[in-house]
């Protein structure tokens, strides 16, 4: 505990540090801008948003948020890793879906390359919640 109150934790300065680059605000995000090409920034920016994706993930799925059982209809890779794991477009067919809705879902988002999912293999979601009718992948049946 600092003088003036709690301290952040390692982790939650690396974060804000990650959401900073991500942006492009604040002296991170301004010097890597400058660094590195449009493209490049792109692509980082598309990393550390899967990256934030997958953590949303795990937070709802601790605060107890309903999850969907679907099915994947296609896999492809976008050539992007994230911590050596792909980042893959994703299209799932939702089976246990409440309300009506798209017949098939597209995401993009990071795998584990243990355990990629193939076409007929079933997946969770969860409902995006800063995205009305999106999903998130949650992972594997």
């Amino acid at each position: 505990m600092g003088i003036f109150g709690k301290r952040k934790s390692r982790e939650e300065r690396a974060a804000e540090i990650a959401n900073k680059v991500a942006s492009g605000k604040g002296f991170y995000g301004r010097t890597t801008r400058a660094f590195i090409g449009r493209e490049d920034f792109a692509q980082l920016q598309g990393a550390i948003g899967a990256y934030n994706s997958g953590v949303n993930v795990q937070q709802l799925i601790a605060m107890g948020a309903p999850t969907t059982v679907a099915v994947v209809v296609s896999i492809s890779d976008t050539g992007k890793l994230v911590n050596f794991d792909p980042v893959v477009d994703l299209v799932v067919q939702p089976t246990g879906a409440t309300s009506p809705g798209p017949d098939h879902v597209t995401l993009q988002t990071i795998v584990s390359k243990l355990a990629i999912p193939r076409a007929g293999d079933q997946v969770l979601l969860v409902a995006d919640p800063a995205q009305p009718g999106g999903y998130l992948f949650a992972g594997m049946v």
